[in-house]
C-alpha cells in the first residue's frame, strides 16, 4: 500500500528548476524550497533563531517576533513579543492574528502604562472581535471563512518576566540548566487545548452537560463535535456564533442541532514567570514539531548546538522523524511539494529565543534600536488560487 502511494507521489516531486528550490533573502530571512528561516538575530534580551518549514499548498502558519518598545507611544514598557499562529481550514485567521494582535497589544500597553495579563487577555479579545467583524462582513460571498481558525501561542518578555499566554496546542518549552549537574531541563510553560486530553474532555463535558457529542471519537481522534480537535481558539466563528452555522457553509461543518452558548472558547490560559539566571532559552513552536519531539528533546538539541540555525535544526530534527515513520529518506521527503507534503507532515513554526541575563539592563531603556520579523513562506502570484480539495475535518492545526 505504501510502495502504491510513493509511486503516486513521484509525479509530485518537485523539480530543481521549478524555482522553488532556490535560496534568496526574504523579509530578514531567507527561503530555501519549502524552507524560510532566519538564522540568528538579536532581540532585546539575547538572541533569537527562527524556521518555518511549509506543508500545506498555502502557508497556514504565521509568526512573528518584535522586540523594542512594547506601547504604542514608543515610551516603553521595553521588552520581546514572540507570535505563533497556527490555521486551519485556510490562511485567513492566522495572518490576521498577525496583521493586528501585536498592535492591540502595544495600545493596551499605553493606555495601562504597564504590560500585564490584562493587556494581553485585551489584545486577544480584540483581535478575536475584529475577525468575527471580518467574518460577518465576508459571509454572503465567502461564507466559508466562518470555518476558518487558528491557534494563537504569544510569549511576551518584559521587565525580567515572562508572559505565556495560549490558545489551542502550540507549545512554548523553557530550558533551564540545574547548577548542581550542568544538564538543561525541559520545563513546559504553555497549557494546551486540545480534545487529546482527557481534562480537556471533562473541562468540554461540564460546560456542556445537555450534549453528549460534544466530544467524539472519530477516526481514533478525538474532536470536538467530530469537528475539530482544539477547543480554543481565534475564529472558528461556525462554533461559536450558531448564526453562521446554516447554509451556504458547506454541510459537513453545519450542526444538527442548534447551539446557545458557543462551543470554542477564545480566553487564552495565562501564565506568568519571573526569570531566574539560570533560564536559559525558551522554543516557541507550532504542534508540527511537538508532534515528532519530545521537549527533552527539543531543548537538547537547542542546548548542545550552536546557536546560530537552531531553529531550522529542530525542524530538520522532526522532518527527519517524519520521514522515518513513513519509512522513507529524509532526502526524499524534502522532494515532495507542497500540499502533498501535507500528508507527510503539517505546517511548522520554531522560534528559539535565547535569554541573556547580562543584557537584563536593556529592559529600562530605549537604546535598543528595535526589530520586527515576520516567519515567511512561498506566497503564491497575486490573484492566484490554490487547488481546491474536499473539505475535511479540521484538525486545529
Amino acid at each position: 500500500m505504501f510502495s502504491e502511494l510513493m509511486n503516486l507521489l513521484r509525479a509530485c516531486f518537485r523539480p530543481g528548476s521549478e524555482g522553488f528550490s532556490r535560496t534568496g533573502s526574504d523579509a530578514g530571512g531567507r527561503q530555501d524550497g519549502l524552507l524560510w528561516y532566519k538564522d540568528s538575530g538579536q532581540h532585546l534580551n539575547g538572541e533569537f533563531s527562527m524556521a518555518v518549514i511549509q506543508a500545506n499548498n498555502l502557508l497556514e502558519d504565521q509568526s512573528q517576533i518584535e522586540s523594542g518598545s512594547l506601547s504604542s507611544n514608543e515610551s516603553g514598557p521595553y521588552g520581546t513579543f514572540v507570535g505563533i499562529y497556527d490555521g486551519h481550514g485556510g490562511p485567513e485567521t492566522s495572518r490576521f492574528i498577525n496583521d493586528h494582535l501585536f498592535h492591540h497589544l502595544k495600545k493596551f500597553t499605553s493606555e495601562q502604562q504597564s504590560m500585564s495579563v490584562d493587556v494581553i487577555r485585551k489584545a486577544f479579545q480584540a483581535t478575536e472581535e475584529g475577525f468575527m467583524s471580518v467574518v460577518a462582513n465576508q459571509w454572503s460571498l465567502s461564507p466559508q471563512i466562518a470555518a476558518v481558525g487558528s491557534c494563537c501561542l504569544v510569549g511576551v518578555i518584559c521587565n525580567g518576566t515572562l508572559y505565556i499566554a495560549n490558545l489551542g496546542d502550540s507549545r512554548a518549552v523553557l530550558g533551564r540548566a540545574v547548577k548542581a549537574t550542568g544538564e538543561v531541563l525541559a520545563m513546559q510553560l504553555s497549557a494546551e487545548h486540545n480534545a487529546s486530553i482527557e481534562s480537556i474532555r471533562e473541562e468540554l463535558r461540564s460546560l456542556h452537560p445537555d450534549d453528549p457529542n460534544i466530544v467524539v471519537l472519530k477516526h481514533s481522534v478525538w474532536r470536538v463535535k467530530g469537528l475539530i480537535q482544539v477547543s480554543k481558539s481565534i475564529g472558528d466563528v461556525y462554533l461559536k456564533k450558531a448564526e453562521f452555522n446554516r447554509e451556504p457553509l458547506y454541510a459537513k461543518f453545519r450542526l444538527r442541532e442548534p447551539f446557545k452558548m458557543p462551543i470554542l472558547s477564545s480566553e487564552p490560559s495565562i501564565s506568568v514567570h519571573h526569570l531566574q539566571p539560570n533560564d536559559q532559552f525558551i522554543i516557541f513552536a507550532s504542534d508540527g514539531l511537538w508532534e515528532h519531539l519530545s521537549n527533552q528533546e527539543a531543548v537538547d538539541i537547542v542546548q548542545n548546538s550552536p546557536r546560530s540555525g537552531s531553529a531550522r535544526r529542530l525542524v530538520k530534527a522532526a522532518l527527519q522523524e517524519a520521514a522515518k515513520k513513513r519509512e522513507m529518506r529524509y532526502s526524499d521527503l524534502k522532494k515532495i511539494d507542497r500540499g502533498v507534503r501535507r500528508h507527510f507532515h503539517d505546517d511548522t513554526t520554531v522560534v528559539v529565543v535565547y535569554l541573556d541575563s547580562n543584557l537584563g539592563s536593556r529592559t529600562s531603556t530605549a537604546k535598543f534600536p528595535g526589530i520586527s520579523v515576520r516567519g515567511g513562506g512561498i506566497n503564491l502570484p497575486h490573484n492566484t488560487l490554490a487547488p481546491c480539495t474536499t473539505p475535511t475535518e479540521i484538525s486545529g492545526t
